[in-house]
Protein backbone atom coordinates (compact mmCIF):
# COMPACT_ATOMS: atom_id res chain seq x y z
CA UNK A 1 0.00 0.00 0.00
CA UNK A 2 1.38 3.39 -0.68
CA UNK A 3 1.80 6.04 -3.77
CA UNK A 4 5.56 4.76 -4.27
CA UNK A 5 8.00 7.71 -4.19
CA UNK A 6 5.96 11.05 -4.48
CA UNK A 7 9.61 12.74 -5.14
CA UNK A 8 9.22 11.16 -8.74
CA UNK A 9 7.59 11.22 -12.03
CA UNK A 10 5.91 7.56 -11.31
CA UNK A 11 4.68 8.29 -7.49
CA UNK A 12 3.25 11.50 -8.91
CA UNK A 13 1.52 9.45 -11.25
CA UNK A 14 0.20 6.79 -9.15
CA UNK A 15 -1.16 10.04 -6.68
CA UNK A 16 -3.11 11.21 -10.22
CA UNK A 17 -4.47 7.84 -10.60
CA UNK A 18 -5.50 7.50 -6.90
CA UNK A 19 -7.33 11.19 -6.98
CA UNK A 20 -9.33 10.42 -10.34
CA UNK A 21 -12.38 9.91 -8.62
CA UNK A 22 -11.71 11.24 -4.98
CA UNK A 23 -11.51 15.07 -3.70
CA UNK A 24 -9.50 13.89 -0.76
CA UNK A 25 -6.67 10.78 0.62
CA UNK A 26 -9.32 9.56 3.10
CA UNK A 27 -12.85 10.34 3.13
CA UNK A 28 -14.93 13.15 2.13
CA UNK A 29 -13.55 15.99 4.06
CA UNK A 30 -9.45 17.48 4.57
CA UNK A 31 -7.80 15.48 7.31
CA UNK A 32 -4.38 14.81 8.48
CA UNK A 33 -4.16 11.88 5.64
CA UNK A 34 -3.98 15.11 2.96
CA UNK A 35 -1.96 16.75 4.83
CA UNK A 36 0.83 13.33 5.39
CA UNK A 37 1.10 13.24 1.33
CA UNK A 38 0.76 16.65 1.02
CA UNK A 39 4.17 17.27 2.86
CA UNK A 40 5.82 14.40 1.00
CA UNK A 41 5.23 16.01 -2.15
CA UNK A 42 7.90 17.88 -3.09
CA UNK A 43 6.06 20.74 -5.11
CA UNK A 44 3.14 21.20 -7.05
CA UNK A 45 2.01 18.51 -9.57
CA UNK A 46 2.95 19.36 -13.53
CA UNK A 47 -0.17 20.74 -15.17
CA UNK A 48 -0.73 17.00 -17.12
CA UNK A 49 -1.48 15.73 -13.83
CA UNK A 50 -4.73 17.33 -13.14
CA UNK A 51 -6.21 15.40 -10.67
CA UNK A 52 -3.06 15.73 -8.35
CA UNK A 53 -2.80 19.19 -9.15
CA UNK A 54 -6.13 20.48 -8.16
CA UNK A 55 -5.97 18.32 -4.65
CA UNK A 56 -2.44 19.95 -4.21
CA UNK A 57 -4.00 23.74 -4.72
CA UNK A 58 -7.00 22.56 -2.60
CA UNK A 59 -4.73 21.25 0.36
CA UNK A 60 -2.61 24.32 0.19
CA UNK A 61 -5.29 26.51 0.97
CA UNK A 62 -5.37 24.87 4.49
CA UNK A 63 -2.05 25.75 5.26
CA UNK A 64 -2.49 27.85 8.40
CA UNK A 65 -5.10 25.32 9.61
CA UNK A 66 -3.64 21.94 8.94
CA UNK A 67 -3.22 21.03 12.44
CA UNK A 68 -6.24 21.38 13.32
CA UNK A 69 -7.36 19.02 10.35
CA UNK A 70 -9.67 15.97 11.55
CA UNK A 71 -7.68 12.73 11.81
CA UNK A 72 -4.25 10.99 12.87
CA UNK A 73 -1.17 11.33 10.42
CA UNK A 74 -0.39 8.04 9.79
CA UNK A 75 2.78 6.80 8.27
CA UNK A 76 2.75 7.53 4.28
CA UNK A 77 2.83 3.96 3.62
CA UNK A 78 -0.49 3.44 5.37
CA UNK A 79 -2.64 5.47 2.71
CA UNK A 80 -2.46 5.11 -1.24
CA UNK A 81 -3.41 2.29 -3.65
CA UNK A 82 -3.36 -1.14 -1.78
CA UNK A 83 -1.78 -2.72 -5.35
CA UNK A 84 2.00 -0.05 -4.72
CA UNK A 85 4.65 -0.95 -2.99
CA UNK A 86 5.54 0.82 -0.31
CA UNK A 87 8.96 2.20 -0.77
CA UNK A 88 8.64 4.76 1.76
CA UNK A 89 11.20 5.07 5.02
CA UNK A 90 8.61 3.54 6.63
CA UNK A 91 7.47 0.82 4.54
CA UNK A 92 11.42 -0.41 4.43
CA UNK A 93 11.13 -0.40 8.46
CA UNK A 94 8.27 -2.39 8.10
CA UNK A 95 9.83 -4.66 6.17
CA UNK A 96 12.58 -5.28 8.34
CA UNK A 97 10.27 -5.84 10.77
CA UNK A 98 9.22 -9.15 9.34
CA UNK A 99 10.69 -11.42 11.67
CA UNK A 100 8.22 -10.34 13.99
CA UNK A 101 5.21 -11.60 12.23
CA UNK A 102 2.43 -12.77 14.47
CA UNK A 103 1.36 -16.22 12.42
CA UNK A 104 -2.06 -16.41 14.26
CA UNK A 105 -2.76 -12.68 12.34
CA UNK A 106 -3.91 -9.96 14.17
CA UNK A 107 -7.48 -7.98 14.44
CA UNK A 108 -5.16 -4.64 14.52
CA UNK A 109 -6.18 -3.61 10.84
CA UNK A 110 -9.91 -4.97 10.62
CA UNK A 111 -10.03 -2.69 14.06
CA UNK A 112 -8.70 0.20 12.19
CA UNK A 113 -10.56 -0.58 8.96
CA UNK A 114 -13.60 -0.40 11.31
CA UNK A 115 -12.24 3.01 13.39
CA UNK A 116 -11.91 4.72 9.96
CA UNK A 117 -14.92 3.79 8.70
CA UNK A 118 -16.35 5.11 11.83
CA UNK A 119 -14.73 8.42 11.34
CA UNK A 120 -15.88 9.11 8.16
CA UNK A 121 -19.79 8.16 8.55
CA UNK A 122 -19.12 10.87 11.60
CA UNK A 123 -17.93 13.12 9.48
CA UNK A 124 -19.83 12.79 6.51
CA UNK A 125 -22.83 13.37 9.02
CA UNK A 126 -21.36 16.52 10.37
CA UNK A 127 -20.83 18.63 6.95
CA UNK A 128 -24.70 17.08 6.09
CA UNK A 129 -25.57 18.59 9.53
CA UNK A 130 -23.56 21.94 8.81
CA UNK A 131 -24.63 22.21 5.09
CA UNK A 132 -28.47 21.97 6.02
CA UNK A 133 -28.40 24.10 9.33
CA UNK A 134 -29.81 27.76 7.93
CA UNK A 135 -27.88 30.73 7.90
CA UNK A 136 -27.83 33.23 10.76
CA UNK A 137 -30.68 36.29 9.82
CA UNK A 138 -28.94 39.40 11.21
CA UNK A 139 -31.80 41.58 12.28
CA UNK A 140 -31.62 45.34 14.46
CA UNK A 141 -34.03 46.39 17.18
CA UNK A 142 -34.52 50.43 16.20
CA UNK A 143 -36.26 52.96 18.51
CA UNK A 144 -37.37 55.66 15.61
CA UNK A 145 -38.95 59.22 17.33
CA UNK A 146 -41.36 60.54 14.79
CA UNK A 147 -42.01 64.10 15.57
CA UNK A 148 -44.95 66.27 14.05
CA UNK A 149 -45.72 69.79 12.73
CA UNK A 150 -47.40 71.27 16.01
CA UNK A 151 -49.65 70.25 18.80
CA UNK A 152 -52.67 70.26 16.65
CA UNK A 153 -51.17 67.26 14.38
CA UNK A 154 -53.97 63.89 14.38
CA UNK A 155 -51.19 61.87 16.54
CA UNK A 156 -53.49 58.98 15.87
CA UNK A 157 -53.51 59.17 11.78
CA UNK A 158 -49.08 60.27 12.40
CA UNK A 159 -48.71 56.52 14.06
CA UNK A 160 -51.87 54.72 11.21
CA UNK A 161 -49.63 56.77 8.75
CA UNK A 162 -46.16 54.78 10.24
CA UNK A 163 -47.85 51.71 10.11
CA UNK A 164 -49.10 51.19 7.16
CA UNK A 165 -45.16 50.83 6.13
CA UNK A 166 -44.71 47.09 5.24
CA UNK A 167 -41.50 45.78 4.00
CA UNK A 168 -40.36 42.33 3.97
CA UNK A 169 -38.28 41.98 6.98
CA UNK A 170 -40.19 44.61 8.82
CA UNK A 171 -41.75 44.09 12.38
CA UNK A 172 -43.59 47.16 13.81
CA UNK A 173 -43.82 46.86 17.61
CA UNK A 174 -44.99 49.16 20.85
CA UNK A 175 -45.57 52.59 20.69
CA UNK A 176 -45.75 55.92 22.77
CA UNK A 177 -46.18 59.43 22.82
CA UNK A 178 -43.76 61.47 24.46
CA UNK A 179 -44.14 65.39 25.21
CA UNK A 180 -41.31 67.77 23.77
CA UNK A 181 -42.69 70.65 25.27
CA UNK A 182 -45.19 73.59 23.75
CA UNK A 183 -48.11 70.80 24.09
CA UNK A 184 -46.27 68.97 21.45
CA UNK A 185 -45.86 65.14 21.88
CA UNK A 186 -43.43 63.01 19.25
CA UNK A 187 -44.20 59.72 18.49
CA UNK A 188 -42.12 57.25 19.62
CA UNK A 189 -42.40 53.30 17.53
CA UNK A 190 -40.40 50.53 18.08
CA UNK A 191 -39.53 47.85 15.34
CA UNK A 192 -37.54 45.36 13.87
CA UNK A 193 -35.70 44.97 11.02
CA UNK A 194 -33.51 42.56 8.94
CA UNK A 195 -30.66 44.45 8.28
CA UNK A 196 -30.26 42.69 4.55
CA UNK A 197 -33.93 43.78 3.74
CA UNK A 198 -34.52 47.29 5.78
CA UNK A 199 -32.40 50.30 6.67
CA UNK A 200 -32.97 52.99 7.93
CA UNK A 201 -32.85 55.28 5.75
CA UNK A 202 -35.54 53.71 3.93
CA UNK A 203 -37.95 54.42 6.66
CA UNK A 204 -37.07 57.93 7.01
CA UNK A 205 -37.44 58.33 3.19
CA UNK A 206 -41.22 56.45 3.38
CA UNK A 207 -42.20 57.85 6.79
CA UNK A 208 -41.51 61.72 6.01
CA UNK A 209 -43.56 61.00 2.64
CA UNK A 210 -46.14 61.74 5.24
CA UNK A 211 -45.68 65.57 4.93
CA UNK A 212 -49.17 66.40 6.23
CA UNK A 213 -48.45 65.02 9.19
CA UNK A 214 -44.90 63.93 9.72
CA UNK A 215 -41.83 66.97 10.29
CA UNK A 216 -38.91 64.52 10.63
CA UNK A 217 -37.90 60.93 12.03
CA UNK A 218 -34.86 60.51 14.00
CA UNK A 219 -33.06 57.31 15.33
CA UNK A 220 -33.47 57.33 19.00
CA UNK A 221 -31.77 54.01 19.86
CA UNK A 222 -30.38 51.06 17.50
CA UNK A 223 -29.42 47.85 18.50
CA UNK A 224 -28.58 44.15 17.17
CA UNK A 225 -30.14 41.58 18.14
Amino acid sequence: MGFGDLKSPAGLQVLNDYLADKSYIEGYVPSQADVAVFEAVSGPPPADLCHALRWYNHIKSYEKEKASLPGVKKALGKYGPANVEDTTESGATDSKDDDDIDLFGSDDEEESEEAKRLREGRLAQYESKKAKKPALVAKSSILLDVKPWDDETDMAKLEECVRSIQADGLVWGSSKLVPVGYGIKKLQIQCVVEDDKVGTDMLEEQITAFDEYVQSMDVAAFNKI
